[in-house]
């Protein structure tokens, strides 16, 4: 694959060579602008060498809520003194440590919590050639109810099924797959599993249509690119379970009849990059993974695939365009992945998280995750939370938990004795919420669901925002509500207007230009509010809600969609805000 085979060069060389890109042209009889027109997009990749210490520091959502352009202005003049040109400080997007900010990756290398005095030891040590230190996350069990296995041994419902596939003696693969199938599809019904990358959809229709697909081979793709400021949820997972990950893929590569697999990876997870491939060369020795599964007649060769960098690799179809060799580029829908995916394939792709609850489920049964939600909700998630909390982290709730039991109960309340200024309950996705929400009289559908929930009271013209459970039933009707993975809170020292600017940026960054609504509508809107908060004349934001309207309607992806949510959310929830003196610092876009 081109992506990789660039991906092992940048390791050996920091860089990719011109002698070496026509090199890997003959060899792999690839024309050489097609391994530019790759290398040339991706922003992992470089053309030219680099400098001998390569600073980025993450700029996005919790990071630069706790000082990352301070940082990086401290960074920069430790670079001029101690190294000139030999050291470049630059920004970058979401480097999937949001629990620790700020974080820097040093020649690739990402830390996280550390101070500027530790930066530059660091610094200083690369620069007299000294290796990196290496900054490691926990690797100890989870101890959380998404893992049935205290410890060895594991795979056991993969065990299960493929010796039920072995002792069957029908030589009709299909009817096989079925009998196989059926059950484990109606445990995924019952429990009510859904997609939790961000769509919510039911996992037992996705499998059981990718099965009942025309077409061979069948692929299975596990989404970890996890690019989103806010959300490292499935970091941890990646680091710490990554047997259940591997076994959610094997039983549904059973079920569905995909043939082989690829666990997608960012490329700044290092270190759960290493777990997992370690986890899978212990699966392929115990027979559960790779050719004649146990023996039998099964095979299901599975890999990573270390991401090239970029946020719209997490859209599912941009990411099989990677898969595919290609620029990360998302598809026009229809068809569906599960019919038409990766090489045209039916293709069962989902996040590391559904994956990952299937062992349990199977374990347990289908029942038992569905009723450990509560206040109404079914099952069980992984959450992100960081900004202005005492304890950041990743935590396994109920669905239904509310956000204040998640804010002031697991994550501590806010921090440095602020007030609760406004909680993103999907990244930078879903813009700001207030404490304190207006309810719409004129649309009593939007709310009667949280009456019917006793949320609210019958009639009641506000909703307090700490009181709603964290359930996306109840958030998807309404129109301003996304509930994802990130949740990112801020205290009231906050100036939503200039974090509104910092999430646009973000999306105009990792906009894939495919699309002139995402393109154009980005740049625009990054500008006028960089205008406004740096000048005291007015600026008429009247034309973001038509902006806005156009992107949403014209943009091929999510990214497109959701870029204005940010400021509108502010606009409409924040309308002080946009009356308020500058007081955006000089920061680089």
């Amino acid at each position: 694959m081109i992506v990789q085979e660039l991906y092992k060069i940048q390791h050996r060389h920091g860089f990719l060579p011109a002698d070496e890109l026509r090199g890997l042209s003959e060899r792999m009889a690839v024309p050489l602008y097609r391994l530019h027109e790759v290398a040339s997009y991706f922003p992992h990749y470089r053309l030219q060498p680099p400098s001998t210490v390569e600073v980025r520091v993450c700029r996005d959502m919790a990071c630069h809520l706790h000082g990352s352009t301070d940082c990086r202005k401290a960074l920069e003049q430790i670079a001029s003194e101690i190294g000139g040109s030999q050291v470049k400080v630059d920004g970058a997007s979401c480097l999937g440590r949001c629990d620790g900010p700020p974080a820097v990756a040093i020649n690739d290398q990402v830390y996280w919590g550390k101070s500027a005095m530790e930066l530059e030891s660091i610094i200083r040590g690369a620069l007299a050639g000294q290796p990196l230190p290496h900054q490691h996350g926990d690797t100890g069990p989870l101890e959380w109810k998404i893992d049935p296995y205290a410890g060895e041994p594991l795979y056991e419902v993969a065990r299960r099924l493929i010796e039920s596939w072995k002792a069957d003696p029908d030589t009709d693969r299909q009817r096989k797959r079925i009998r196989l199938g059926d059950p484990v599809l109606a445990a995924l019904e019952a429990a009510k599993l859904r997609g939790m990358g961000g769509a919510a959809f039911p996992t037992f229709k996705k499998w059981s249509i990718v099965r009942g697909a025309p077409g061979s081979p069948k692929y299975s793709v596990c989404n970890g690119d996890e690019s989103e400021p806010g959300t490292f949820k499935d970091r941890e997972l990646l680091r710490r379970a990554p047997h259940l990950v591997i076994e959610g893929m094997i039983v549904g590569a059973l079920v569905t009849g995909c043939e082989r697999g690829w666990i997608f990876i960012r490329h700044e997870y290092e270190q759960e990059i290493q777990c997992v491939r370690r986890a899978l060369a212990d699966a392929e020795r115990q027979g559960v993974c790779g050719q004649r599964l146990l023996g039998s007649d099964l095979s299901f060769p599975l890999e990573v695939f270390v991401s090239p960098g970029g946020y719209i690799c997490g859209e599912e179809t941009a990411l099989a365009e990677v898969l595919e060799d290609r620029r990360a580029e998302p598809r026009n829908k229809p068809p569906l992945m599960s019919l038409e995916g990766l090489f045209g394939k039916p293709t069962s792709m989902n996040n590391v998280e559904t994956f990952s609850w299937v062992p349990a489920i199977l374990t347990h049964g289908g029942a038992w995750y569905r009723d450990q939600g509560i206040n109404g909700a079914t099952g069980l998630r992984l959450h992100s939370i960081s900004g202005d909390v005492n304890r950041p982290g990743v935590y396994e709730i109920p669905f239904g938990l509310t956000l204040g039991e998640l804010v002031n109960g697991l994550a501590g309340g806010i921090r440095g004795g602020q007030r609760l200024k406004a909680v993103a309950t999907s990244g930078p996705s879903g813009g700001f919420l207030p404490p304190q929400i207006p309810l719409p009289r004129e649309s009593h559908h939007f709310t009667e669901g949280l009456v019917k929930r006793k949320v609210v009271a019958e009639g009641a013209e506000s909703l307090d925002l700490l009181t709603m459970p964290l359930d996306p039933d109840l958030f998807r009707p309404f129109p301003d509500f996304m509930l994802g993975a990130a949740i990112v809170v801020y205290g009231d020292r906050a100036n939503l207007l200039e974090q509104a600017l910092n999430c646009v940026e973000f999306f105009r960054n990792e906009s894939c230009g495919k699309c002139v609504p995402c393109r154009i509508g980005t740049t625009k809107l990054a500008a006028m509010l960089r205008e406004r908060l740096q000048s005291n004349e007015s600026t008429d934001f009247s034309l973001v809600g038509e902006l806005a309207d156009a992107m949403f309607t014209t943009s091929i992806c999510g990214l497109g969609q959701v870029a204005p949510s940010p400021i509108r959310s502010v606009m409409k929830y924040f309308p002080e805000e946009l009356s308020c003196r500058p007081k955006l610092k000089n920061s680089k876009p």
